[in-house]
């Protein structure tokens, strides 16, 4: 296979000979003039094809080196991710039962809010109840102590009468 260089040169040498023989006029018509313009041409286009060839070998070469480059980037990028894993999991080994803790501590949080709420309100209630309990006892107590009062004096009224009685059936006799 000939070298870039050598196919350029060719087709150099070849594009001249066209231009410099297309400029004169064949004065006699001869064919082989004609056979040798034909020839060059075949020549120049059989050059031109070898070098298009070359040029498509070439790309699809490049391409090639892309694609299994590409191919390597890919596998390395890849690698990278594991490594980048497996540096983390060495960096907080606990991190994901951490995790995993920090969640059950969020859902018992949300759990507990409204358990916290419900608590307070009941707690509201009793205390409500309690003083409205306190109020009415002592209440009783106030009405209690008027009742042992009242019974006293009553008492003490009958007790009164019962002596004036006494008195007078005693002084009677």
């Amino acid at each position: 296979m000939a070298t870039p260089k050598h196919i350029w040169e060719q087709q150099q040498s070849l594009m001249q000979q066209v231009n410099n023989n297309s400029g004169m006029i064949n004065s006699n018509g001869s064919p082989l003039m004609d056979e040798r313009e034909e020839e060059m041409t075949r020549s120049a286009l059989a050059l031109f094809r070898v070098k298009e060839e070359e040029i498509e070998m070439k790309r699809m070469e490049v391409r090639d080196k892309v694609h299994a480059h590409i191919g390597r980037v890919q596998e390395e990028t890849r690698r990278l991710a594991e490594i980048q894993e497996e540096l983390e999991a060495l960096i907080d080994p606990m991190r994901k039962e951490v995790s995993t803790v920090r969640k059950k501590i969020d859902t018992v949080n949300r759990e507990l809010r409204p358990l916290g709420l419900s608590c307070q309100k009941k707690e509201r209630e009793y205390k409500e109840a309690l003083e409205a309990f306190n109020e009415k006892n002592k209440e009783k107590t106030q009405l209690v102590s008027k009742l042992m009062e009242l019974a006293g004096e009553s008492e003490r009224l009958r007790m009164k009468k019962l002596e004036e009685l006494s008195r007078n059936i005693e002084s009677l006799r």
